[in-house]
């Protein structure tokens, strides 16, 4: 949903909009939870459900909804010859409801709280006629006795479904609900102004990463030479990091590479961003002689063992690249597959579904 707000905000304000978006999902399946996809009284479509598996029959439900105001849900199935499902052979429930210009108000805010970054959730009950409510961290205010459980997903930071299956009259105020839960991009911390940071740079905003790329030469450290950063800093490395980490904005999830030949800048970024137990990755381009040099450097600097295992260098996956473009493509790849704790294997070796939940 987060790739269509903007477009969903240009097109409310003239016209009625069907939003349908999985709120639940089981097994095998091409997309998560939160998934979008917007549907135009025109018919037009903006985003995708499955990658066209069952589009085609949110489509007809869309017309429905936005004539007559009522949402639904539908659930769909592994397909076989007779009906509409996922060939993967999992399960995904689509909830389809009508926005309009009353709910510009919570969309706009909600907007303003993805643009600056700030944690947020977007709750909606599954209902007919269904509410909907914009939840930040620290909200007290009581809502359909949900406010606590939906808090909760907010904290852990992922998507989810609160309240009762089936509501009975003493459970009115507590309804199924699904709590969309918005964080701020992951970060990547690139070190060097050269033509691989430049690569990479592209490929990972590609990915929905938040790209910096610090340097201390001003002469090579510009915006113009990295149009695709979403920050271009002239500062050495290591300071930079260590200020971000004070700011509170290095988490789990922040990837940090090493992209210099220059023991004075890559010794003294690694040595800071090892001893930041919240970077969820580390690595450093470089041959293997490059990478020993650096492991002794940084033993002599007073690390550890066990702390300098955390480097993965040399960085990249083995794919036999030689330009930046393709170096780039080694890099994302095993930062894809450490994040998602994956092989690295071609699919076609291994069994078991190829897609499957987040650990």
């Amino acid at each position: 949903m987060r790739d269509l707000l903007g477009q969903v905000l240009e097109l409310l304000p003239d016209q009625a909009l069907a939003l349908a978006r999985i709120v639940d999902r089981s097994g095998a399946g091409p997309r998560e939870t939160g998934a979008a996809m917007v549907v135009t009284g025109a018919g037009h479509v903006l985003g995708s459900l499955s990658g066209g598996c069952v589009e085609s029959a949110v489509l007809t439900t869309a017309h429905q909804v936005l004539l007559d105001g009522h949402a639904t849900l539908e659930r769909f199935a592994a397909a076989d010859e007779l009906t509409v499902g996922l060939p993967c052979g999992g399960e995904i429930e689509v909830f389809v409801e009508r926005l309009d210009h009353t709910d510009l108000p919570d969309l706009r805010a909600l907007h303003a709280a993805l643009e600056a970054h700030r944690p947020v959730a977007y709750a909606t009950t599954l209902e007919s006629i269904p509410d909907r409510k914009i939840l930040h961290p620290g909200d007290s205010q009581p809502w359909r006795g949900l406010d606590h459980d939906a808090a909760a997903l907010l904290t852990a930071g992922h998507n989810g479904l609160v309240g009762a299956q089936d509501c009975t009259p003493a459970q009115a105020d507590r309804p199924r609900t699904f709590v969309q839960v918005f964080r701020s991009p992951a970060r990547m911390i690139l070190a060097g102004a050269n033509d691989y940071t430049r690569a990479l740079t592209v490929a990972a905003t590609n990915l929905g990463y938040h790209v910096t790329v610090v340097d201390a030469r001003e002469t090579f450290t510009t915006p113009a030479r990295f149009p695709a950063a979403d920050e271009v800093v002239v500062d050495w490395p290591h300071r930079y990091l260590e200020a971000e980490q004070r700011a509170g904005r290095i988490d789990d999830r922040t990837v940090v590479c090493v992209l210099t030949h220059d023991p004075k800048f890559d010794v003294p970024l690694l040595a800071s961003a090892l001893r930041l137990p919240e970077a969820g990755f580390i690595g450093a381009l470089g041959s293997r002689r490059a990478h020993a040099q650096r492991i002794a450097r940084l033993r002599e600097a007073g690390l550890s063992a066990a702390e300098t295992a955390r480097v993965r260098s040399p960085l990249g996956l083995d794919l036999a690249a030689v330009t930046p473009e393709e170096t780039a493509v080694s890099i994302l790849a095993q930062i894809l597959a450490d994040r998602g704790s994956a092989t690295a294997q071609p699919l076609a070796d291994l069994d078991g579904p190829i897609h499957r939940r987040p650990g």
